[in-house]
């Protein structure tokens, strides 16, 4: 059975390679779908503000997709003066953030987050299902 330590390892190697393949993005996160911090490769941001406003704004995508008359929601861009904020669902209950500057190839950017999702996708379910395992059988009556 994988440890969280060595998932959370596997995570933040990710994470790293990321910033290391793509050199515009200043930094990236996992937060769960409902705001709270999982990993991070970041400096200079508040990791766990980014990660609540993500939850809210993946929230409101999603609605929006689903008003539209589209299928699951997938990814959300936004650009502003200093840069980008790109945030990729990665399976059910993650989202992977990455903040890059006004510079970056977005192209570039979208083809090694949609790689990484699915890295990122595959370790928050092993993380689930180590931790499922870990629970205790409940009570029979």
């Amino acid at each position: 059975m994988t440890t969280d330590a060595e998932l959370r390892g596997e995570l933040l190697a990710e994470l790293h390679r990321l910033r290391q393949v793509v050199p515009e993005i200043s930094g990236c996160l996992v937060a769960s779908t409902d705001g709270l911090l999982i990993a991070d490769d970041a400096q200079a941001v508040v990791v766990e503000g980014v990660a609540a406003l993500a939850a809210a704004c993946l929230g409101v995508s999603q609605r929006i997709a689903d008003s539209a008359g589209h299928d699951d929601f997938q990814e959300v861009l936004i650009r502003s003066t200093g840069g980008y904020v790109a945030m990729y669902m990665a399976g059910h209950g993650a989202v992977l953030v990455l903040l890059a500057t006004a510079d970056a190839n977005v192209g570039r950017l979208h083809h090694e987050a949609r790689r990484a999702t699915q890295v990122v996708s595959r370790i928050v379910a092993a993380a689930a299902l180590t931790f499922a395992q870990a629970l205790p059988e409940p009570a029979r009556w």
